[in-house]
């Protein structure tokens, strides 16, 4: 796709993101910006800020748990009975289709 496919619009669009310089040209992305070596952190860290995040979660009660349970359960039980349905009547008329 060329600059001549494009729009006014579209054209105003990427100058002001960058990809376009003032002549209309395309612009060319600057590299991508390597982490130092100094930014990784360590296991024991790593595990302290899991725990730190995970205290901030908003977990749910136990009758919540429950009920959601109780839901996804029955909801499976009856989409894997419909689907057991309807292949044993296709495998029924199938079967009268071969014979």
């Amino acid at each position: 796709m060329s600059l001549d496919d494009l729009n006014r619009e579209q054209k105003r669009s990427l100058k002001r993101m960058g990809a376009l310089n003032d002549q209309g040209m395309p612009t060319r992305a600057p590299a991508p910006v390597r982490k130092a070596k100094e930014d990784r952190v360590g296991p024991a860290q790593y595990l302290r800020e899991v725990r730190d995040e995970m205290r901030k979660v908003a977990w749910p009660k136990w009758p919540e748990v429950r009920r959601f349970s109780l839901i996804v359960f029955s909801t499976v039980v009856i989409y894997t009975a419909f689907v057991f349905g309807l292949d044993s009547l296709f495998g029924v008329l199938s079967g009268w289709l071969y014979d």
